[in-house]
C-alpha cells in the first residue's frame, strides 16, 4: 500500500527541514492526503486502460471489460479473452497487445508483483519491461501501490511546474534540474512528489 498519513507527514516535516521553502509551500497548502493504490495486477492494468483517455472512459472501459471477461483481478481471464471480446469493450488495437503483453507477463511467472526487487531501480526496470509500462507507470506504481519512500518521478509535468514554483525558479525545470535539486531530499523524494501534486491541485497555490 502507499505511503500513509503518518509516513507523509514525518517525511514532509524532515523535508522541510532540508529545505525551508518546502515550509512556507505547506504553510499555505497544508499536508496532502495519502494516495494509496492496490498492489498488483489489477492496478496495473488500470493504468494500462486509462492511458490518454479521461477518467470516466477509463471507467467505463474497466466495467464494460469485467462484464465480458470476468474479474479483472484474475490475468488468466485477459488471457482466454478473444481480440473480439477485448475490442468490444473499448480498447484500441494498442492497449489490446499492452493488456494482454502484461497478463502474459504475470501468468507465467516471468512478472512476481508480490516480489519485486527491493533496490528502486531494479524494481522499475522489471515494469518497465513489460509492454505499456512506461518509467512513469513504474514509478507511480511503486509509490502509490507499493508505498516505497524514495520515488522521484522526475519526467511528470506537474512535479517539474510546481518545483519550479516551490523552489522560485523563473520557469518550469528539465527533468535533469529536477532530478538534480532533489537529490539531497533523499529519503524523501515520495512525499516530495506527493506534495507537489497536491500543491498543484490546490486553490490557494498563490506563487
Amino acid at each position: 500500500m502507499g505511503l500513509s498519513a503518518e509516513q507523509l507527514r514525518t517525511s514532509l516535516d524532515a523535508l522541510c527541514a532540508i529545505e525551508p521553502a518546502f515550509g512556507a509551500a505547506v504553510a499555505r497548502v497544508g499536508y496532502p492526503a495519502p494516495r494509496i493504490n492496490p498492489r498488483g495486477y489489477a492496478t496495473l492494468l488500470r493504468t494500462i486502460i486509462g492511458q490518454q483517455v479521461s477518467t470516466q472512459s477509463a471507467q467505463a472501459v474497466w466495467h464494460k471489460l469485467e462484464g465480458l471477461v470476468g474479474a479483472l483481478t484474475d490475468p488468466g481471464n485477459i488471457v482466454r479473452a478473444s481480440d473480439e471480446q477485448l475490442r468490444a469493450a473499448g480498447l484500441s488495437r494498442q492497449k489490446l497487445g499492452y493488456a494482454r503483453s502484461l497478463a502474459a507477463e504475470v501468468t507465467s511467472g516471468r512478472l512476481d508483483l508480490a516480489a519485486l526487487p527491493a533496490d528502486d531501480e531494479e524494481a522499475i526496470a522489471k515494469l518497465v519491461a513489460v509492454k505499456g509500462i512506461g518509467r512513469w507507470s513504474a514509478e507511480v506504481y511503486l509509490l502509490f501501490a507499493e508505498g516505497r519512500p524514495d520515488i522521484w518521478p522526475a519526467g511528470d509535468l506537474a512535479v517539474q511546474i510546481e518545483i519550479g514554483r516551490i523552489l522560485g525558479h523563473d520557469g518550469r525545470p528539465s527533468e535533469k534540474l529536477t532530478r538534480e535539486v532533489a537529490e539531497r531530499w533523499r529519503p524523501h523524494r515520495g512525499a516530495a512528489a506527493i506534495f507537489t501534486w497536491h500543491h498543484y491541485n490546490s486553490d490557494m497555490t498563490v506563487i
